[in-house]
């Protein structure tokens, strides 16, 4: 392998005869002057005198095929290699042209592959193209994890790619982006996976309902067991929002999490809410005044003047009381704040509490939030803003030498979907303390890993905060767009981004310098969204024949004379709801599928044994 053309002190091209190169490779240059200099390749050509040559523009072709004959190669004979390799460091003058290439031992691209120590690193999967260079490397980094490529699992034969744990003080937060079926969701998994090993503190919001780690791969070659450190949470049936420990500001956050507040309705909030108020009294008040409201003053008087039960006229004694006090709220305020208290109040937030996720996050174990999109909203603002900032007012009185409160340890929060936790261009009740934390996060040990589809529309200044990107295939231009604005990939990375396998990747990582290619491991766990459609369909369809057959198999002969009866009989013992036309015609399909046989008779159709 040797330097032709033109070169530069940022880029070369190599040639070779014997060995094709691949993309995102890593090459030892052997610079007489200056040294060995370490390269990536980025373009990759093979040229033969069956196909015309062309390798870029303008001066370019002629030059390299110009080097390519004093160096000795035959163009119109020689099948030739040719690569565009990027220094990963600028040489300090163009590289000499003719000088050798070669590929690189491990030890001499080993702080280009790993950072920090591997007991200190998530393994991620493995970097692409580098086994020759994994062949000279120590035994222990060798086969780390399982790989899946066609249908097989298999040990890694390249380089492992660790994201570096103790990092995370200096580059804090992550990034995953990668359009359906890329990968993006396994990849989430693993990083999860990774976190749970280290057994580090986290929670995740999970509007999917997939994060579950109990289920192992069938077909891994090892087993990781990780059901003792993570615990699932429904919202509203196994945690909430205890009411009475709301400030107004929560108050005010959760309301607006289901829809937004006019100003009006903020005022109508501040003044209303009490402290010390629980969901009943608060809900009472806003009742109480609303049908104060309604009724004006006047009537409120004439139906007092009525003879009523003492409870009766204690409502209305205390509907005076507030229309006097709140007279200027307007009534349509009012209604607004009742109806979102409503819609809060029966999704179950107030029945609980978020005691059991921070209990599971001080024993370094992983909290799965899970719930529709528009709850996790709603709570997350609540539960976020509640354990950020007591992370943060212990940390900042330890500094100050007075520490406040109970100790809570540095976390990561992650979710997937995150551009409806803060969109760009508008104002979401999760957006401030999401930004909040990407800003200010990494003092406090507090980490985020935010996962999108559409990382253009997650907001600017929290994508600007994302330090390592993992980006995998993606397809839309203007989030190419956005990812190429945003991180250091080359254009001809960006190029291949909507043509990449699904679950390779591009890290993108300050603690890198470059950009580099990585497959994703083959996760411990499995999702339990995987089963094809198909699948499913053919599972509930045979289940459901098996189970009718059990069902009418004590009532058989079923003749058409009695099907009313037999439909009674066979839903009680099924527990199912036939009707005569439907069980007729499931028995027809079991017939057609040799399970049952049909005699016609006198008196109609007979299903019998065959």
């Amino acid at each position: 392998m040797q330097v032709v053309g033109l070169t530069t002190p940022q880029e070369v091209y190599v040639a070779s005869r014997d060995r094709k190169f691949r993309i995102n490779e890593l090459l030892v240059i052997e610079d007489p002057y200056q040294g060995n200099l370490i390269g990536e390749v980025v373009e990759s050509n093979s040229y033969n005198r069956f196909i015309p040559l062309s390798i870029g523009n303008g001066i370019h072709d002629a030059d390299v095929i110009e080097s390519l004959k004093h160096l000795g190669y035959s163009i119109n004979e020689d099948e030739i290699n040719i690569a565009k390799v990027k220094l990963i460091s600028e040489a300090n003058f163009p590289v000499v042209t003719g000088c050798k290439a070669r590929l690189p031992i491990f030890d001499e691209v080993r702080s280009h592959l790993l950072k920090g120590a591997r007991e200190d690193g998530l393994l991620i999967g493995e970097i692409k193209n580098t086994e020759e260079t994994a062949e000279t490397m120590e035994e222990d980094l060798r086969g780390l994890c399982e790989m899946f490529s066609n249908g097989k699992v298999y040990k890694t034969r390249n380089v492992p790619f660790f994201l570096d744990l103790r990092s995370f003080q200096q580059y804090p937060h992550i990034g995953v982006f990668g359009g359906s079926g890329s990968g993006k969701s396994f990849g989430l998994r693993v990083i999860m996976e990774e976190v749970m090993k280290h057994r580090f503190p986290a929670l995740i919001l999970d509007p999917h309902y997939e994060m579950e780690f109990s289920e192992s791969q069938e077909n891994g070659l090892e087993k990781r067991d990780f059901k003792d450190v993570f615990k699932k949470f429904q919202i509203g049936e196994d945690i909430g929002v205890e009411f009475l420990n709301l400030s107004r500001g929560d108050l005010m956050a959760l309301l607006s999490a289901v829809s937004p507040l006019t100003e009006a309705m903020s005022s109508a909030v501040q003044e209303l809410h009490l402290r010390g108020d629980t969901y009943l009294s608060f809900s009472n008040r806003l009742e109480l005044l609303g049908e104060a409201l309604e009724m004006g003053r006047s009537r409120i008087e004439q139906a007092l003047k009525q003879d009523m039960e003492p409870m009766e006229q204690e409502k209305y004694i205390k509907m005076r009381q507030l229309f006097e006090k709140y007279q200027n709220t307007p009534l349509p305020s009012v209604q607004g704040i009742i109806w979102r208290l409503r819609r809060l109040y029966s999704s179950g937030l107030f029945s609980h509490d978020i005691k059991p996720v921070k209990e599971t996050m001080m024993q370094g174990k992983l909290a799965v939030i899970q719930g529709p999109i528009w709850l996790l909203q709603v709570f997350s603002t609540y539960l976020l803003s509640n354990i950020y900032h007591q992370r943060r007012d212990y940390k900042d009185g330890e500094l100050k030498g007075q520490p406040s409160g109970e100790y809570f340890p540095p976390f990561i929060i992650a979710t997937d979907e995150a551009h409806n936790f803060a969109p760009k261009g508008k104002d979401t009740a999760t957006k401030g303390i999401i930004t909040e934390i990407a800003q200010e996060g990494r003092k406090y040990g507090v980490f985020l890993i935010l996962a999108t589809q559409r990382p253009t529309l997650l907001d600017e200044t929290v994508t600007a905060q994302l330090n390592t990107k993992i980006i995998f295939r993606t397809v839309r231009a203007s989030d190419i767009g956005t990812i190429s604005e945003e991180t250091d990939i080359k254009v001809e990375e960006a190029r291949r981004l909507p043509y990449l396998p699904s679950g390779d990747a591009f890290v993108s990582s300050p603690l890198f310098g470059r950009t580099v290619a990585i497959r994703v491991r083959f996760p411990h766990t499995r999702s339990p969204h995987t089963q094809n459609p198909l699948d499913e369909i053919k599972f509930y369809r045979e289940t459901s024949e098996d189970n009718l057959f059990d069902a009418i198999k004590p009532h058989l002969p079923i003749y058409a004379a009695n099907f009313a009866k037999a439909v009674e009989e066979i839903n009680a013992a099924a527990g199912a709801n036939y009707e005569v036309r439907t069980l007729k015609a499931a028995l027809d399909e079991l017939v057609a599928k040799g399970k049952l046989k049909k005699q016609a008779s006198p008196l109609g159709d007979i299903f019998i044994e065959p």
